[in-house]
C-alpha cells in the first residue's frame, strides 16, 4: 500500500496536469477566435485618439466605439496617430512641391540694368507686379536680354544723332577695346522705341546715346567725354566690367 507522501505526491502530479490540459484547450479556443485588435479597430482607435488629442488635449486615456464595443485607447495610440498625421502633410507639401517644380517659369525681367551718374536721376526699378505683361512687351524684354549679352560695352544710339556719332566716335575711334562695343541703333531697330522705353524706366535715361557698360549706364555723350579728359574713362569702364575686356588708348601722333 503506497504511503501518504507518495499519495501526495501523486495527487500533485495529476492537479498539474489537468491545470495544463485546461492551459492549452484554452489557448486552441482562442487561437480560433479573430483577434478583437483589427485593422479596423486600429482604424477606429487612430481617429478617436486624433479626436481626443483636438478636444481634450492633456487626457491620456479613452475610449473609442468600435460596432458595439468599447476600445480604450492610451497615449501609444495618440502618439502613432499624430505621427501618421504629420507624414500625411508631409507628404501633400512634397506633392506640391513637385507639382510646382514641374510648371514652366516664366523669364526674369532684365534687373541688372540701372542707371548711375547722370542717369540715376529718376529712376524707376520696375517689379515683377508693376507692368501687364503684353506680348509686345515680353518681345522687348526678350530682345534686351539678348543684346545684353552681345558685349560688355553697349551703345544705344541713333544714326541721325549728332552727340550718339559723338559717342560712337571716341569709344571705337579713340580707344581700343576688346571685345569691341555692340552698337544698336534704335531708329533702324523694329523694337526699338519700346527698348528705348525700357530704357528710360530701367536707367532713368531716356536719351540716347546710353551707354551701358556690365548692365549699368554710364550715360551719355557729355559723360563719358568728361570721364575721357579726367583720364578715367578706362578705370570706370574696368571697373563695371572687370576682366571680361581689355581697354587702351591709342596714342595721338605729334
Amino acid at each position: 500500500m503506497p504511503s501518504q507522501r507518495r499519495m501526495r505526491a501523486l495527487l500533485y502530479i495529476a492537479l498539474a496536469g489537468f491545470i495544463t490540459l485546461l492551459f492549452f484547450t484554452s489557448r486552441a479556443r482562442h487561437a480560433q477566435e479573430p483577434d478583437p485588435r483589427s485593422i479596423q479597430d486600429f482604424y477606429h482607435k487612430t481617429k478617436s485618439a486624433m479626436e481626443g488629442s483636438r478636444i481634450g488635449g492633456g487626457s491620456r486615456r479613452g475610449q473609442a466605439v468600435v460596432g458595439t464595443q468599447k476600445v480604450e485607447f492610451d497615449e501609444d495610440d495618440a502618439i502613432v496617430a499624430k505621427a501618421m498625421q504629420e507624414r500625411l502633410r508631409k507628404a501633400e507639401q512634397m506633392a506640391k512641391s513637385n507639382a510646382n517644380a514641374k510648371a514652366p517659369n516664366k523669364p526674369d525681367d532684365p534687373e541688372a540694368v540701372v542707371g548711375v551718374g547722370s542717369s540715376a536721376h529718376g529712376q524707376n526699378h520696375l517689379g515683377k507686379g508693376d507692368s501687364v505683361e503684353t506680348e509686345e512687351h515680353h518681345a522687348i524684354l526678350e530682345e534686351l536680354r539678348s543684346i545684353l549679352k552681345k558685349s560688355p560695352i553697349i551703345i544705344f544710339s541713333k544714326s541721325y544723332c549728332p552727340y550718339s556719332k559723338k559717342a560712337k566716335s571716341l569709344l571705337l575711334g579713340d580707344y581700343q577695346i576688346d571685345p569691341a562695343p555692340f552698337v544698336v541703333e534704335l531708329d533702324q531697330h523694329p523694337l526699338g522705341p519700346g527698348i528705348q522705353a525700357e530704357l528710360g524706366d530701367r536707367t532713368g535715361r531716356k536719351t540716347v546715346p546710353n551707354i551701358l557698360v556690365g548692365g549699368i549706364s554710364i550715360g551719355g555723350s557729355d559723360d563719358i567725354a568728361k570721364l575721357d579728359q579726367e583720364k578715367t574713362l578706362i578705370e570706370k569702364i574696368m571697373s563695371l566690367a572687370g576682366k571680361r575686356l581689355t581697354v587702351t588708348k591709342h596714342s595721338k601722333s605729334t
